[in-house]
């Protein structure tokens, strides 16, 4: 199993776009992204920070993804 990468918030978000998800909502720091095969996640919005291990493991789990998978995703591959 690959290691969990380390993520800023703004690369989870154009890595979330570049898997086809759009954010069709927002309530405070929370952005809510959907695809249109309809899967949905959640992720927190503060500028400049890092995305925590299990938060971003939640969000691959939600996505369906494995961590190689994703991490493909993050680097635009």
């Amino acid at each position: 199993m690959a290691k969990m990468p380390v993520v800023k918030t703004r690369a989870l978000v154009r890595a979330l776009e570049r898997l086809g998800f759009y954010r069709y909502h927002q309530v405070g720091s929370h952005a809510h992204f959907k695809h249109a095969d309809g899967r949905r996640t959640t992720a927190y919005i503060h500028e400049g920070k890092d995305v925590g291990k299990k938060t971003l493991a939640g969000i691959i789990n939600d996505l369906g993804m494995s961590v190689e998978e994703f991490t493909k995703a993050l680097k635009g591959k």
